[in-house]
């Protein structure tokens, strides 16, 4: 049994869809509001349940976040939203505050105009501590195949939550996501992972110029670094560079909300469910690229692995 562990924060999504960004202090009316489950984990998860074979008995999904107690009406719609995955979906090793009502909130303003989206979070649970942690990855066993992957949340306490890892269960593979521009601790995070995620505002707040700049500099054990419109980079083991291109056909970008995220889900499902090794990283690459602009171009992650299957 393959066990693929993602900790992160879970957020309803509040997302406004307008004609155009609009400037401070005036009035602009929405087209469109929708309320949906979001958090950058939470999100690879929904795309790794599509893309995953419902046959698939070897692999199990995990989600570790702190939600608000779990007869709230938030934690239940939070669980609902998943649908009937519960065989390939394991929440209990989320941690519920029981003195909370709300979950973490996350307000997204969409422009009709350019496409990209703006984000106002607010999160008041408190958040997961290493002892809490410490007692998840208990019940692991070192016999386990296990891949953990972090938001890079808190830096510093998860650092000590990998540390911890490495002695409880010293064959398991860490993956990290490298995405706020600024948050100390990042770099020590992501020295620490067998693979990093870096965001391309994370890349461009350090003054790197692409992919390739960002990756070479570095210099992560694996590495991957989405660019946009462009593509996406990766270095391997050896420090080989590749990069996926978008494919060339006309795109309209619809919803990026989640892009990233998606992205993220296609290099796990590659390379965490399906054992790809270094050779076929360019594979991985390549699908994962191919996958976040296919999820931009539609509403949501509905229907990402039948897309790709075709």
């Amino acid at each position: 049994m393959k066990h693929l562990i993602l900790v992160g924060a879970c957020y309803l999504d509040t997302i406004l869809t307008v004609p155009h960004y609009p400037e401070e202090d005036a009035k602009l009316r929405a087209t469109n509001l929708s309320v949906r489950r979001g958090g950058n984990c939470p999100n690879s998860l929904q795309v790794l349940l599509d893309l995953i074979p419902a046959a698939d008995t070897n692999t199990k999904l995990h989600l570790v976040s702190c939600l608000p107690r779990k007869d709230s009406l938030a934690s239940q719609r939070i669980l609902s939203s998943f649908g009937n995955n519960s065989s390939r979906l394991h929440f209990g090793h989320c941690i519920y505050r029981e003195d909370y009502e709300e979950a973490a909130s996350s307000y997204i303003i969409r422009s009709d105009q350019t496409g990209s989206r703006t984000l106002v979070n607010y999160n008041n649970l408190p958040e997961i501590t290493v002892d809490e942690f410490s007692q998840i990855a208990s019940s692991f066993s070192p016999d386990d195949q296990t891949w953990w992957h972090f938001e890079g949340r808190i830096p510093e306490t998860t650092l000590e939550c990998i540390r911890l890892l490495r002695g409880k269960l010293p064959n398991t593979t860490i993956s990290v996501e490298v995405e706020k521009p600024g948050r100390e601790g990042l770099v020590q995070l992501a020295a620490s992972a067998d693979v990093v995620f870096y965001s391309r505002t994370w890349a461009e707040h350090r003054g790197y110029k692409s992919a390739e700049q960002c990756l070479q500099t570095e210099k992560p054990k694996r590495g991957f670094c989405p660019w946009g419109a462009l593509g996406a980079g990766a270095v391997t083991h050896d420090a080989k560079y590749t990069f996926a291109p978008v494919p060339n056909e006309p795109i309209t970008v619809i919803d990026a909300v989640g892009a990233g995220d998606t992205f993220i889900a296609g290099i796990l499902y590659n390379v965490a469910v399906n054992d790809s090794k270094n050779q076929d990283i360019s594979q991985a690459l390549q699908y994962a690229v191919t996958l976040a602009t296919l999820k931009v171009q539609r509403e949501g992650f509905d229907g990402l692995g039948s897309a790709m299957n075709k």
